[in-house]
């Protein structure tokens, strides 16, 4: 098939087999199931896949988030953990040398205890890098988290 633009002909390719299986952005492969797998089952999956101290954080940070708020959503979207209520609160993702919290509204909310350490140019994002042998603050975390559903539900009723 080719696709016709002024001046140009380019050939567009078909339909492409992909011979290596998806690889995570920490380079793990993909190995979690996609379609009809719960939530459960998906976190469960990737955190098989990782199974040095990223695994456990990421399993830590979901333990915090559901008691933080007992009424949040786990979804399984772009191949990684979402949280929600009334709207995005944050996603987990992990690369080679950091698991990554980032709050989808995270420049609104007030972060006293000063945990975000990322993607702090932005006006929209903000982002908690953990790094291996680092602790987190619990409660502040907590703290945060239930600021983020405070202001998706202000947000929600407007």
């Amino acid at each position: 098939m080719i696709a016709r633009f002024p001046g140009r002909t380019i050939p567009r390719a078909g339909p492409v087999a992909v011979a290596n299986p998806a690889r995570h952005s920490d380079g793990a492969m993909n190995k979690s199931p996609t379609k009809g797998s719960s939530f459960a089952e998906l976190f469960a999956a990737r955190v098989e896949e990782l199974p040095d101290w990223r695994g456990k954080m990421l399993s830590r940070l979901r333990t915090l988030i559901r008691k933080a708020d007992p009424a949040v959503v786990e979804e399984w979207k772009w191949n990684i953990p979402v949280w929600s209520h009334a709207g995005l609160v944050c996603t987990g993702e992990t690369y080679k040398k950091v698991v990554k919290l980032t709050f989808a509204k995270g420049a609104s909310l007030k972060d006293p205890a000063h945990l975000f350490n990322s993607s702090l140019e932005g006006n929209v994002r903000r982002a908690i890098d953990i790094h291996e042998g680092e602790k987190i603050d619990e409660k502040a975390l907590t703290a945060l988290v239930r600021e983020a559903v405070a202001f998706n539900e202000i947000s929600a009723r407007r």
